[in-house]
């Protein structure tokens, strides 16, 4: 012990210092750093299937759970020498070199920034440019409960295996669901996404109404989206045994497929998956003896033929326009002051907002430079066109690009 704003616990044979370990993370449990800091070192053999060994994004809470983290891509400079490093080289034309955590040790080192879930690339830092993990992120819409959600799972289960592929199902530790793909390194980013889409779309052809591909959220209706996205280059999503920033301290829970059929995702906790993975191991143990190859998906793509795109716009940018009546109401910089711009907003047009479904409200956390910002928008296609408020002056209009400058030629 180094006094009370520090203490150092040893893991594999390093010294990993935990600063402020009294401070409390999650009040509901009474979890505190240095509780996380052991959640982390308790499930390392599974968390590290997840994310070992792969360049990570550090999403850091050092406000706690109700404030907005910041996103670091770069390592710190005084990382320890048990932490390693790729760099990654983004789409935008930057480069920053990231962590690889490794060990238990390195999973203690990035609780202790206040990273609370992992957000590792589905690359291996040994090979940057070709994914070996196909990311399914099940994404329900307002109004969707977890039964549908689970039956979406069990049809890209099916979808996969007609196309020869495992896939290993996990709580995502909010409302969805992922399932995670392990494949043959064999292909870029720009293939496993096409793989990822053409998944999708197959999901919708099969459960129509239960599921969608459209990429654009007002056109969703109440179903599960399959988001393809995820695949996209500099993309991550929470890998496995994650601690999400809810008031439970909900925990991204690798599953069987039959445990996925009765489990609910609000018995993963911080605070009672350590004594399951003690119990009953890694459900995901077998993840990387299971790697398959995505020639089956890829020729589905060609057989569907391109995806259907929205339509062009009319404006100077030639940016596509959605067909949907949407008017936007809010720019934000937390979700709890786009959650009051809505409530403005539905207290100014009553008549309209009760007409309004659950997939019709659109609160959609938005990546800025290093953080999240939020945009409201309100689809009025269950209004009816007379009644319809029309687009007006923005109740809060954050600009989360303010005050940053660009490089020569960006």
């Amino acid at each position: 012990m180094a006094g009370a704003s520090e203490t150092h616990i040893e893991v594999d044979g390093h010294e990993v210092r935990v600063s402020h370990p009294d401070k409390v993370v999650f009040p509901e449990p009474g979890l505190t750093k240095l509780d996380v800091v052991r959640y982390y070192v308790s499930v390392a053999d599974g968390a590290l299937r997840g994310a070992g060994g792969r360049p990570m994004v550090l999403k850091r809470f050092v406000k706690g759970i109700d404030a907005e983290p910041f996103f670091q891509k770069r390592v710190p400079e005084n990382h320890p020498d048990y932490i390693g490093t790729a760099t990654l080289q983004y789409a935008r034309g930057t480069s920053a070199e990231e962590a690889v955590v490794r060990d238990a040790a390195g999973l203690a080192w990035v609780a202790n920034l206040g990273c609370l879930d992992l957000n590792p690339h589905p690359v291996r830092a040994e090979d940057l440019d070709h994914p070996d993990e196909l990311r399914v992120d099940l994404d329900p819409m307002p109004g969707v409960d977890w039964n549908q959600i689970v039956d979406t799972a069990f049809v890209a289960r099916e979808v996969l295996d007609d196309h020869g592929l495992v896939g290993w199902p996990k709580t995502s530790g909010s409302r969805g669901i992922h399932i995670l793909v392990r494949i043959a390194p064999e292909w870029d980013f720009r293939a496993v996404r096409l793989a990822a889409e053409t998944l999708a779309r197959e999901v919708e052809n099969r459960a129509p109404g239960l599921a969608t591909a459209r990429w654009w959220k007002e056109e969703r209706g109440e179903s599960v989206f399959v988001d393809f996205n995820q695949n996209a280059k500099d993309r991550t999503v929470a890998s496995a045994y994650s601690i999400r920033a809810l008031p439970d301290a909900r925990v991204s829970m690798p599953l069987s497929w039959d445990a996925l059929r009765t489990a609910r995702p609000e018995e993963f906790t911080a605070v009672t998956v350590p004594a399951l993975f003690a119990e009953h191991g890694d459900a995901h143990a077998g993840i990387d003896d299971a790697v398959g190859r995505l020639d089956a998906l890829l020729q589905l793509a060609k057989d569907l033929g391109p995806a259907e795109k929205p339509p062009r716009g009319g404006s100077a940018d030639g940016r596509r326009a959605s067909t949907m009546p949407l008017i936007e109401v809010a720019r934000t910089k937390t979700k709890p002051e786009a959650q009051e711009a809505l409530e403005v907003w539905r207290s100014s047009h009553p008549d309209a907002a009760a007409l309004l479904h659950p997939a019709d409200v659109l609160v959609d956390g938005m990546r800025g430079s290093s953080s999240l910002w939020y945009r409201v928008r309100v689809n009025l296609q269950h209004v009816p066109e007379a009644d319809r408020p029309p687009q007006e002056e923005l109740i809060a209009d954050y600009d989360p690009w303010a005050g940053r400058t660009w490089p020569a030629g960006r």
